[in-house]
């Protein structure tokens, strides 16, 4: 191999890697965006929850003084 080749394949080898890189960052952001709406959905449903169960009874406990 003369030092052209090897300089020319290092490039390659370098641009198909920042692409590599780009294609990771963006399905990683998407992957933090869908954990987000999945985080927020379970909170969302945990806060219900709690309304739904808890201030009833935190209502009779006042009610039964």
């Amino acid at each position: 191999m003369s030092q052209e080749t090897l300089m020319g394949q290092m490039e390659l080898w370098t641009g198909k890697l920042q692409i590599y890189q780009k294609v990771y960052q963006t399905r990683q952001k998407r992957i933090y965006k869908n954990c987000n709406i999945m985080c927020n959905a379970v909170m969302g449903a945990v806060g219900y929850f709690i309304k739904l169960v808890f201030i009833p009874i935190n209502n009779i406990i006042l009610s039964a003084n």
